[in-house]
């Protein structure tokens, strides 16, 4: 089974395929005598793409957690996505018949484009093809320059590097709400949404997509 989550909102049917795009950054360049060499970059971003359907009717294979949502809901939902200019997580679960949990995707990404078609053919649903783009946090360090005291002989200025921190005493539990996910609550509450698999085997989670609204979640 397959569960894919963009912003904590789980999609109503899991798209039949996903495809990523894994980049690189290298460069070829030819030296005299040698040929040609392959100079290795970091890794470029992922790239996702996948269609997926938003039924207008509550069909039995499609899922709604928390009741059933017309593709408004969700077409609203990407709007605000682009709209907010701002990265959020993308999660796919997969898992066995038997409940045994595979590997997953969990990217910060940005909604890059999206395309919703109307077809005949699918009466009322709509059909939406999404392209997101893995997002990597980035910054500056804050260099603070002072003169010398005043009446120092010396006339050199000091400079500091200085980092901001908004660290917080980890909660020692946590009562899940409608939307939530469990890689959203650890990065709320822990600071780190990647240890939403440490949490899940700590709490007894067999599928960490499957949470519910008002169970308690530990973290020690």
């Amino acid at each position: 089974m397959y569960l894919f989550f963009m912003d904590g909102v789980q999609l109503p049917v899991a798209p039949p395929k996903l495809k990523t795009k894994i980049k690189n950054n290298n460069k070829t360049i030819t030296l005299i005598n040698e040929g040609e060499v392959n100079l290795l970059k970091t890794a470029g971003l992922t790239e996702l793409s996948f269609d997926i359907e938003l039924p207008n009717a509550a069909y039995p294979y499609a899922a709604y957690p928390d009741g059933f949502q017309a593709a408004t809901y969700y077409l609203e939902k990407f709007e605000r996505l682009k709209i907010d200019k701002e990265p959020f997580q993308f999660i796919v679960t997969r898992t066995k018949p038997n409940g045994d949990l595979l590997f997953d995707t969990n990217l910060k990404v940005t909604l890059e484009d999206y395309e919703i078609i109307e077809d005949a053919t699918n009466g009322f649903d709509i059909e939406v093809a999404i392209e997101l783009k893995q997002y990597r946090d980035y910054g500056t360090k804050k260099l603070v320059v002072k003169a010398a005291p005043e009446g120092s002989k010396s006339s050199k200025k000091v400079a500091t590097v200085t980092n901001r921190s908004s660290a917080k005493t980890p909660a020692k539990s946590y009562t899940v709400k409608a939307g939530d996910t469990l890689w959203g609550i650890c990065q709320k509450e822990l600071g780190n949404g990647s240890k939403y698999k440490e949490i899940a085997k700590l709490n007894g989670i067999k599928n960490p997509g499957m949470i519910k609204a008002g169970q308690v979640i530990r973290f020690e």
